[in-house]
């Protein structure tokens, strides 16, 4: 087993380019007729760089890349000069740096290498005897096809590089684009589940609640008779019917939330200003916020027109959606309600500073009968989800524990509001 994982630790190291590098580099060593030490040291280094190039992490840098291809450069130029420089069989090798620079870097840097590669190879000129030796015609011919192969070899790399380049941003872009297509439609069939439950959840709450009315109407007459009919001496028995009809007072809130929540909305839209009905809910938990040293600051922008909204429905959300700020704040804490334009839509944020709330939490606080509260029912934010659903926007949470928590409320907004007319 060991030596199995040794293997495949290996194999993620060797590629079969690092292979063909090798061969052809050792075939360059036993073709070598000088045998003299140092050209081996050269070629053995060049074919290392070559091999770890695709390996580094450094070189997944701009400025890790451009130093690796100056190793190169400066390898080949030790080797053609040590190999009789314009003369040397090696003058090809200029071709690593050209070519690296090619199909890693742009047209530019490219050209930048090419030049480099160019004065490198015409710089052993410097060191020709000119009073024995003379460069004819022919010389200077072959010495331009040489340069001018290099500009090619380069360009043509580089033409390739970018092409790949091009295709890999555009499947990039198509993948990404499926992606978002796969997370709205995982989100689509995910409403879909969502609604099928409450459809369900909220057929049964109706049903409870009808038929739990009666029996809990006849427990609080029956209460409200045993504590006019007991002796007034009698505080135990007083004290006990007291209990049973705030109790069915209690259940009966209940039972009002459950039909609240399985009753179909009828929406009743009209012109409304936004700030309005934000500035009532605010009112609605400043006694609370202020009981306990909590700040409510407002930051609403003038650019909202009119909504065609159902304002009470409306504030019935802002109102829980702040008193749940308030109640995760501690106190001389602070809660933030911002309005802005966000796409065409009316943007509503709570932001409170308090504990936050579990990131595994997140996508099942708008369940209906979900809660993190001992005395919660877990009715609130469902009823406030089918709320703003109803008028056409969506919820969304972001959250960090020990961070606090952001309610995004998004509601479209209509152009000619003015011309709507309510519906009853």
């Amino acid at each position: 087993m060991d030596q199995l994982q040794w293997w495949r630790r290996a194999a993620r190291w060797i590629s079969p380019q690092d292979v063909v590098w090798l061969l052809l580099f050792s075939c360059l060593i036993a073709l070598n007729e000088t045998g003299e030490p140092s050209e081996y040291a050269l070629l053995v280094a060049l074919a290392t760089v070559q091999i770890l190039e695709p390996k580094l992490v450094l070189l997944s840098t701009k400025r890790g890349q451009v130093s690796w291809i100056m190793l190169k450069l400066v390898l080949s130029y030790l080797l053609i000069g040590y190999t009789g420089g314009l003369i040397s069989s090696y003058y090809w090798i200029l071709l690593l740096p050209v070519v690296s620079a090619g199909s890693s870097l742009g047209v530019l840097a490219t050209l930048a290498f090419t030049l480099l590669s160019y004065g490198a190879y015409l710089s052993f000129l410097m060191f020709i005897n000119w009073s024995r030796f003379e460069i004819g015609p022919q010389e200077i011919r072959e010495l331009a096809l040489r340069v001018i192969f290099l500009a090619v070899a380069g360009n043509l790399t580089n033409t390739l590089a970018e092409a790949l380049r091009r295709q890999f941003a555009k499947t990039k872009a198509v993948a990404e684009e499926l992606a978002e297509a796969n997370r709205h439609l995982q989100q689509a069939e995910e409403a879909v589940r969502r609604a099928d439950r409450l459809a369900a959840l909220g057929q049964l709450a109706a049903g409870l609640a009808h038929e739990l009315r009666n029996p809990l109407g006849t427990i609080r007459a029956s209460a409200e008779m045993l504590s006019h009919s007991v002796a007034a001496e009698n505080e135990v028995a007083r004290e006990m019917a007291g209990f049973i009809a705030s109790e069915v007072d209690r259940s009966n809130s209940l039972v009002t939330r459950f039909l609240d929540f399985a009753r179909p909305l009828q929406l009743r839209l009209a012109p409304a200003d936004l700030a309005q009905v934000l500035d009532r809910a605010v009112a609605m938990v400043e006694r609370e916020a202020a009981a306990r040293q909590i700040t409510v600051y407002k930051n609403y922008s003038p650019d909202i027109p009119p909504l065609p909204l159902d304002a009470e429905l409306m504030e019935r959300v802002f109102h829980n959606l702040l008193l749940n700020a308030a109640q995760a704040t501690a106190t001389g804490g602070a809660i933030t309600v911002k309005a802005r334009v966000v796409d065409e839509n009316a943007e509503i944020s709570v932001i409170d500073r308090g504990h936050g709330i579990d990131p595994a939490l997140i996508s099942t606080i708008f369940n209906p009968f979900f809660t993190t509260k001992p005395e919660g029912v877990g009715l609130g934010l469902a009823i406030v989800s089918k709320i703003v659903e109803q008028h056409g926007g969506k919820i969304a949470v972001e959250s960090e524990p020990g961070n606090g928590s952001v309610f995004r409320v998004y509601l479209p907004m209509v152009e000619a509001v003015s011309d709507s007319k309510p519906n009853d």
